[in-house]
């Protein structure tokens, strides 16, 4: 949530973006070895970015934030705490939120959309998921008795939320697309995000090696000078 003081932000900016990066540079240091075969991939390939339902919309901070991993991680905008909202309230944060993110060109993960030879039922979910997004979602590790069986939600007094009922929250939904759709995140990482942190990390590795040529000539030439004195 983006609900922290400004420097326990950046403490949090600074460690998770660390975190990404520190990824891809293993994976780039693997892949430059002689054992390419067996690279044990850590990168961060997806990022669910909760956001906080007692607002009107994303607060300055999620905008901040968002905007300073968006190129580095594939970023699933996601609204925690579903029960606090009525269902017309969703609908209108969702919306609310899309516009926010699209104004401040903050980059979110797209999913594409399905290819004409697949099946009909993969194109309908495939048309649902991305309806759904921001995902609106309900956590609770607690097993409750519903209609006669365990459920795991949250009870009450007018009633039970259901974590994995369709119809209370989107907790499957984003189950399910991040089940289809991991090869894609997947793809995206490799294609996209990482390609751009390679061609960057080698741009700065080639003006250091240029930076350090340059100051042994200087350096050699200092040495020459002494010598002729």
């Amino acid at each position: 949530f983006g609900d922290s003081s400004n420097l326990c932000l950046f403490c949090s900016f600074k460690t998770i973006i660390s975190y990404i990066d520190e990824q891809f540079e293993r994976y780039l240091h693997d892949e430059s070895g002689l054992n390419r075969r067996h690279i044990i991939d850590n990168r961060v390939h997806c990022c669910f970015y909760f956001i906080s339902p007692f607002g009107h919309g994303l607060k300055p901070l999620d905008v901040e934030f968002m905007k300073a991993i968006h190129n580095k991680v594939n970023i699933v905008p996601v609204i925690a705490k579903a029960d606090t909202l009525s269902l017309k309230e969703r609908e209108r944060l969702k919306k609310r939120i899309l516009d926010e993110i699209e104004e401040h060109g903050i980059k979110i993960y797209h999913l594409p959309d399905a290819e004409s030879d697949e099946d009909e039922d993969f194109k309908e979910q495939t048309r649902l998921l991305k309806a759904s997004i921001p995902f609106c979602v309900v956590g609770s590790n607690q097993l409750i008795e519903a209609k006669g069986k365990k459920v795991r939600g949250r009870l009450y007094p007018w009633g039970v939320v259901e974590v994995e009922n369709p119809e209370h929250n989107d907790f499957l939904k984003l189950r399910t697309m991040l089940i289809t759709h991991m090869q894609d995140l997947q793809e995206v990482t490799q294609d996209l995000h990482y390609e751009n942190f390679r061609s960057e990390r080698l741009k700065r590795g080639s003006r250091l090696k240029i930076e350090d040529e340059e100051v042994n000539k200087d350096q050699i030439l200092l040495e020459k000078e002494a010598e002729v004195r």
